[in-house]
C-alpha cells in the first residue's frame, strides 16, 4: 500500500513540474521557434531583454501585481480582521462571507464580461478619468479578484487570537492604535504576508479578466503570451517565464522565513496558505 502511494505521488509531482522543467530548459534554445531545438545558449534571454514589446508586458504585469496586492492585502487585511472579531451567526457576517464565497467561484469569463461595461461607464459616460487607464483597470479587477483570498486567510490566522492579550494592554491604558500596531498587526503578519503572495501571484498569472480590461499601452505579459500563439512561440518567452517562474519561488521562499520566524511549523504554514 505505501509502494503504491509513494509511486502515486511521484507521478502526481511528475506531471505537475514537468512541464515547467521542459519550459525552462526550451529557454536555453537558440532556435528561432520554442519547438525546434537548434542548440544550447543565452540567445533568448538576450533576445527578450532587447525586444521593447515583451519587456513592456512584463513590466506593466509585474507593477499590477504590485498593485493588486497592496490595495488586496489592505482591503482583506481590515475585512479578515472584522469578520474574525465578530459574530459568527451575525446576519452581516454571514452576508460577507457568503458574497466573498461568490467571488472566488464566478468563472473569471463572467467577471471579465461585467467588469469592461463598468470601466467603460465609469472613465467614458462619468468622466472619471483614472478608470481609462489601463494600469489603474488591471489593478481594481485583479483586486476585486483577490480580495476574498486575503481575507479568509488573515481570517483564519485571527479567529483563534487571545483576546486577553489586547485586554492586558488596554488595561495598561494602551490607546487602540497602539494596541493594533503592538499587538494585533504582528500577531496577523504571517498571513498578511501570505495574502500578499497570493495576490500577487494570481494578479501574474490572470489572462481572462486581463484581456478584457487593458487597453493598448498596458498590455500584461499573459496577454501577450496569448496573442503570441497566433505567430508562433518564440524562445524568448520561455526565457522570461522561467525568469519569472524563479522570482515566484524567491517570493515564496521569503513568505516561508516570515512564517517561520512567526514561529509557525511546517504544517502551520502549509494551512495559512491554503485557508482560503
Amino acid at each position: 500500500m505505501s509502494v503504491g502511494l509513494t509511486v502515486w505521488g511521484v507521478l502526481v509531482f511528475a506531471f505537475l513540474f514537468i512541464p515547467i522543467i521542459v519550459i525552462i530548459a526550451y529557454s536555453f534554445n537558440t532556435g528561432r521557434l520554442l519547438a525546434t531545438w537548434q542548440g544550447f545558449g543565452f540567445d533568448a534571454y538576450g533576445a527578450a531583454w532587447e525586444n521593447p514589446v515583451l519587456r513592456a508586458s512584463v513590466i506593466t504585469s509585474l507593477q499590477a501585481a504590485l498593485g493588486a496586492a497592496v490595495l488586496s492585502t489592505i482591503l482583506g487585511t481590515l475585512g479578515g480582521l472584522a469578520l474574525a472579531r465578530s459574530k459568527v451567526k451575525a446576519k452581516w457576517v454571514l452576508w460577507a462571507t457568503g458574497l466573498l464565497t461568490i467571488t472566488l467561484f464566478t468563472p473569471e469569463i463572467v467577471d471579465a464580461v461585467s467588469m469592461l461595461p463598468w470601466f467603460v461607464s465609469l472613465g467614458t459616460d462619468f468622466g472619471i478619468a483614472p478608470f481609462s487607464n489601463g494600469m489603474v483597470r488591471l489593478v481594481v479587477a485583479h483586486s476585486v479578484l483577490s480580495v476574498a483570498v486575503v481575507t479568509f486567510i488573515v481570517r483564519a490566522r485571527m479567529h483563534g487570537m487571545d483576546e486577553s492579550l489586547e485586554e492586558a494592554a488596554a488595561d495598561l491604558y494602551a490607546p487602540p492604535l497602539r494596541r493594533f500596531f503592538q499587538i494585533t498587526l504582528p500577531v496577523a503578519s504571517p498571513a498578511i504576508w501570505a495574502g500578499a503572495l497570493m495576490s500577487f501571484t494570481l494578479s501574474l498569472d490572470n489572462t481572462i479578466v486581463s484581456s478584457f480590461v487593458q487597453v493598448p499601452g498596458a498590455t500584461p505579459w499573459p496577454v501577450y503570451i496569448f496573442s503570441a500563439l497566433r505567430v508562433g512561440l518564440r524562445p524568448e518567452i520561455a526565457a522570461v517565464s522561467a525568469v519569472m517562474f524563479v522570482l515566484t519561488l524567491l517570493a515564496l521562499v521569503v513568505v516561508g522565513l516570515v512564517l517561520r520566524r512567526g514561529g509557525q511549523s511546517a504544517e502551520e504554514m502549509a494551512k495559512t496558505l491554503a485557508s482560503a
